[in-house]
């Protein structure tokens, strides 16, 4: 008797537990990561750029749609054609990668209460269209550092993007 009362609450704890990953799994077909994440240490004391990579390895394709931070006020920049200008969003492709890098896409430190230093970090939270929010903390690297992955961090899908 037991037994079968341990079996049904087993089995009871895991329709529970599948019926709330379930309830989600359409909104949140990307399955998001960040790496290469860092700050160069600004020369300015109110603004700063930041660059790191998100991966998706979902079958749905998500948009980054605002970054925060309790550091400053940080807006999104693309950088198309050798112009660099604000944008509400930038899309995270299914299978892919969305990327930002020096010369590129970054994001844009701006009223920022206090200068980055190297040796500390900068947390910041990704807003996503349907995913939920990543806390992500960016580590201040000397003005001269130059990420020796080509920002593809260690993701094995990063071949061509674009290199």
């Amino acid at each position: 008797m037991r037994r079968s009362a341990l079996a049904a609450v087993a089995v009871i704890g895991a329709l529970a537990l599948a019926g709330c990953g379930g309830s989600d799994s359409a909104a949140s077909g990307a399955e998001l990561s960040v790496d290469a994440a860092y700050i160069p240490q600004p020369v300015s004391d109110s603004m700063a750029a930041g660059f790191l990579t998100i991966t998706n390895e979902g079958d749905t394709a998500d948009e980054l749609t605002s970054v925060t931070s309790e550091a400053g006020e940080i807006t999104v920049h693309e950088t198309a054609g050798g112009t660099m200008k604000e944008v509400d969003r930038l899309e995270v492709p299914a299978h892919g990668q969305l990327v930002f890098k020096s010369g590129g896409n970054h994001l844009m430190f701006e009223k920022l209460k206090q200068q980055p230093k190297q040796g500390h970090s900068v947390t910041v939270a990704l807003h996503f269209a349907h995913s939920d929010p990543v806390t992500v903390k960016l580590p201040v690297k000397a003005a001269t550092y130059q990420p020796t992955t080509g920002h593809s961090g260690q993701s094995g899908h990063s071949e061509d993007s674009g290199h």
